[in-house]
């Protein structure tokens, strides 16, 4: 079904840092809405989708005077202290529309004119790729950060099946990373994975971090649940991956694997500008494959 897209004039595109983002000033969204439509997605239970009448994942606003706005805002916050972008919360800035738009191409280009303290990159998008040339001007200022939340793709198109594929978001990390740009793969959620996927990820990512629904739902999972995703896991046959333990299992595999290489973190910590390393408990044992 096709996306019903609408261009917006925006208020303000700098939004303060608040909750699971509060380590950040700001956080940057260039559009409204995903056609990604993940089904686990928060943003189904916040006001944005909820007071919305067409479904979440069938619409767009394209906020096109967001880089107007952000030489402005930018220039005010730069004033009043250090700044630290996370883009981006509530939508995905590589989203397929991306491709014609580039507003997000114009965001990146704003900020090299006025360079953030450090900006972090979130999507599931290989088209990030097309940006390397911007990315590699921020230097150590920058983290891009692709969401895979799973190595089996049969479990992605159970969860996510208009969402990229899995083997093309790991190669576009890779290049990222071969292009010196810091990479961290974002298990986020964390989603029913095979034993081999620590291995996947080591040449790929500086970091991995782990999340799921009741860290990073911003609701104690309340959320998700209302979102009906334990079906899907029913449907799937993986009733024991939904489970806020579950994800001590791969926590502990990341770590013995390939923790003397990526740096493994968790749930928020693992998304701060300046992380610091901590220790995150493993739990009792555990088996899920």
């Amino acid at each position: 079904m096709k996306a019903e897209l609408k261009d917006i004039v925006s208020k303000s595109i700098l939004t303060p840092g608040v909750g699971q983002l509060d380590d950040f000033t700001h956080s940057l969204n260039p559009y409204a809405g995903c056609t990604f439509a993940c089904s686990y997605c928060y943003v189904r239970q916040l006001p944005i989708s909820l007071y919305r009448d067409e479904e979440w994942g069938t619409w767009v606003d394209i906020k096109t005077n967001a880089a107007d706005l952000l030489r402005q805002e930018l220039s005010k916050a730069r004033r009043k202290g250090p700044v630290t972008i996370f883009m981006a919360s509530s939508t995905d800035p590589y989203q397929p529309l991306e491709h014609e738009t580039k507003l997000t191409r114009s965001l990146l280009e704003v900020m090299l004119e006025l360079p953030p303290d450090f900006l972090h990159v979130q999507t599931r998008s290989p088209l990030v790729k097309r940006d390397i040339d911007l990315l590699k001007q921020f230097g150590d200022h920058v983290r891009v950060s692709m969401t895979i939340e799973t190595d089996k793709e049969d479990i992605r198109k159970a969860f996510a099946p208009t969402a990229p594929p899995i083997p093309a978001r790991m190669q576009a990390l890779r290049e990222i990373k071969e292009a010196g740009i810091t990479t961290q793969a974002s298990l986020s959620p964390l989603l029913p994975c095979s034993k081999e996927f620590p291995q996947k990820l080591r040449p790929i990512a500086d970091r991995v971090t782990i999340d799921d629904f009741w860290m990073g739902d911003g609701s104690g999972g309340k959320r998700t649940e209302r979102l009906g995703i334990s079906d899907i896991y029913k449907r799937t046959g993986m009733e024991k991956w939904y489970n806020p333990s579950a994800y001590k299992v791969v926590l502990k595999m990341m770590q013995e694997q390939i923790g003397d290489e990526v740096e493994v973190m968790l749930s928020k910590d693992g998304f701060t500008p300046i992380p610091e390393k901590r220790e995150a408990g493993i739990g009792e044992n555990l088996t899920f494959f």
